[in-house]
């Protein structure tokens, strides 16, 4: 009875285990694996790298990324492949060369030169010389 006992337990852990993220051997390529899990959103989680997150979608996401950086893919190939996947929105910084990503990378830019443009302008406004006081009227 202990046997089947066992046996079921087995069963029952076995995935659980086997579900467990196993790093590569070789420390530049997990690395490397690693700084790229920071930079892929997790799908189910929408504002938590998939580095960070623990939902089962993460963990594909992760093996994934793990499995394309052994077998020698680009940076940039990772990224990519991602992307075709689940849209644009896996990438925590968004591709420039689209109008969406020239909007977000250029508007911190923009507020900063129309803030610069503001001042200037004030300052070109106000009067020069001294204000002279303003007297009571004589009866």
């Amino acid at each position: 009875m202990s046997r089947w006992i066992a046996i079921v337990v087995l069963c029952v852990l076995a995935p659980f285990a086997l579900a467990q993220d196993q790093a590569l051997s070789d420390p530049a390529a997990e690395a490397r694996a690693q700084a790229m899990m920071r930079e892929l959103r997790c799908v189910a989680c929408e504002n938590e790298p998939i580095s960070q997150s623990s939902a089962p979608i993460a963990e594909d996401m992760r093996r994934q990324v793990r499995d394309m950086v052994a077998a020698g893919a680009s940076d940039a190939e990772i990224r990519d492949w991602f992307e075709a996947r689940y849209g644009a929105f896996v990438r925590f910084r968004p591709k420039a060369d689209t109008p969406g990503g020239w909007f977000l990378w250029g508007a911190p830019f923009l507020i900063l030169a129309a803030g610069a443009g503001f001042l200037v302008l004030s300052r070109r406004r106000q009067p020069s010389g001294q204000i002279e006081p303003v007297r009571p009227d004589e009866p």
